[in-house]
């Protein structure tokens, strides 16, 4: 890893066909082992179901209220400092029941890159 500083910059928030919003707060060369992005969920909406290849993932949220459904877990609803462990290969989604944008952290390692990511909608 590298020292630096990485200033969030909401022009590069871009929307996703998995139906949320994401800004890569960090995924590069300068701290190789893991990636954080911003993802914004509006109300009412679901992501779709997908899952990581070899990359375990973590949601911390911030702010609104959520359903995550992961693996054969029961769905639970998540709110503002909840974490939410994803193992790799593991089926995920999560919906906005609140009634302002669900924000939150995604946290991969290894760093996340589109070519780990399986949409498996349509096996559901």
């Amino acid at each position: 890893m590298k020292a630096s500083i990485k200033h969030r910059k909401l022009s590069d928030e871009f929307h996703t066909p998995e139906q949320c919003y994401i800004t890569e707060l960090s995924n590069s060369a300068d701290d190789p082992d893991v990636s954080i992005a911003q993802a914004r969920l509006e109300p009412g909406m679901t992501t779709r179901w997908h899952r990581l290849s070899a990359t375990a993932e973590r949601y911390y949220i911030l702010t609104g209220k959520g359903r995550v459904e992961v693996g054969e877990l029961a769905p639970r609803e998540v709110c503002a400092g909840d974490v939410v462990l994803i193992p790799p290969m593991c089926r995920q989604r999560i919906t906005n029941v609140g009634e302002e944008d669900l924000l939150f952290l995604a946290i991969c390692t290894p760093p996340f890159s589109q070519d780990i990511y399986e949409d498996i909608e349509k096996e559901q």
